[in-house]
This record gives structure tokens, sequence and C-alpha cells, in this order.
């Protein structure tokens, strides 16, 4: 059998002209598309000075093309170069915590994580445990938990906090565009705040509260820090 180089030459991409042997084609132009034997096609092609370019031959009957083979293939690779242009180029950003990460150095991180989403890269984020600071990993859980919950409106959690050796990642992917708006999940948060607020009623997570825990002793020993670190976790993994 003789090999198909039209993979290999991008000019042998396409049959045209004596190529395509079928006995009829469909001719598609900016009038609409029309059924013909291939002969008289190609008798039309030529009275244009254009060639007969095959341009979907698995189509019933194969789709053909009446134009200038040379200007159909500078068409073709400057549609492809755009197509290119737009396709983007996906990333993962790593983000760096400690255990203790100070507030400055937080919204430093968390500006920086805003960006790469905003650009369509996803986050990486992670606290490395140095040494005996493993034994506070729920502190490293409700900071990256917060994080998390502070991207809410530009990315969507892929994975959960998950502890790695001594490093717990956690995965955030950039929302599609447009959709940097209130989620449903701030929007019924705010609303559960508003009606306990308006009832009297303690608000279910205090983000105030959790961040004094976090820069205070650590949450380790702390059965109210732990209270709240499980608060969080069900308020992030709702619908």
């Amino acid at each position: 059998m003789k090999p198909d180089n039209r993979k290999q030459n991008p000019k042998n991409q396409y049959r045209i002209n004596e190529q395509i042997r079928v006995r009829e084609v469909r001719i598609v132009d900016e009038n609409g598309s029309s059924v013909m034997p291939t002969k008289q096609a190609l008798d039309l092609a030529r009275q244009r000075g254009e060639d007969l370019v095959e341009i979907s031959p698995n189509a019933q009957p194969p789709v053909c093309r009446i134009i200038d083979y040379s200007k159909f293939l500078y068409q073709q690779k400057k549609k492809a170069k755009e197509m290119k242009q737009k396709q983007v180029k996906v990333e993962v950003k790593e983000i760096r915590f400690g255990p203790q990460t100070d507030e400055h150095d937080y919204n430093f991180k968390l500006k920086h994580a805003k960006e790469f989403l905003e650009e369509g890269n996803k986050v990486r984020a992670y606290v490395f445990f140095r040494g005996r600071s493993i034994l506070f990993k729920e502190q490293g859980e409700v900071l990256l938990l917060r994080f998390a919950n502070d991207l809410e409106e530009f990315g969507k959690v892929e994975q959960m906090p998950k502890l790695e050796g001594k490093k717990m990642f956690l995965f955030i992917a950039p929302k599609k565009a447009g959709q940097a708006k209130k989620s449903q999940q701030k929007m019924d948060r705010e609303r559960r705040e508003a009606e306990a607020a308006e009832a009297g009623k303690p608000i279910a997570i205090d983000t105030e509260k959790i961040d004094a825990e976090v820069a205070g002793d650590g949450l380790a020993g702390s059965a109210k820090g732990l209270d709240a670190l499980a608060a969080l976790k069900a308020n992030m993994t709702e619908e």
C-alpha cells in the first residue's frame, strides 16, 4: 500500500483537483452548498481559474471548496495561528507558607494568588512544617482554609488541605472568565450570618477569632480553635 504523505507534508494535507476520485462532491461557498458530479465541479474550478479542494473527506458526499489552493493554505495557517494564540496555557503557581505566617506576609501572598488565578493559572499553596512545628499541623490547616476562603471569588478548591510528609498542600483552580463574583457559598454564608445577627445568635464562623487563634498559641492544644477549624472545614465543603 502506498504511504499517505498528507500528514507528513502540510501542503499534501488536502486532496485537490484530479486527486479527488469520488463520484460526486458537495460544493460549499458563500451562497450555500450543492451536490454535483466531481467532473462538473472540476470543470467549474477550471473556468474560475481556481482549484477544487477537498476539506471534509469523511462526509457523504465529501465536502469541497473551489478556491486557489495557495490562498486556502494561507487561510488555514492563519486560522491555526489565531487559535493557538487564543489558547491559555495553564501553569501551576506555588505559594509557600510557614505555620506561623504573619498578617503582612499572608496578605502579600494572597494578592499574588489572586493575580495568578485571574491570569488563568492554578495555585498550589502549601505550609512547610520545620522540625517540631509538625505538632501544630491544625494551625497550618486553618491557614490554608482561610486562604481558600479568601480566594473563593477567584478560584475553586480542587483539593482540600492534605498533609504529605512535612508539607500540607491545597490546590485551587481558576474560575472561568466572568465568574469572579460572589459565589453561592459566600452568599449563603452571608445570609446565615445576617440571620444569626438579627436573631442575636453568635455567628457560626468568626474569621477574626480564627486569625487570633492562628497568631496566638496555635490550635493543636486549643479546643476552641479546633471547633473553629471544624466549622471552617464544614463551611468550605458546602455546595
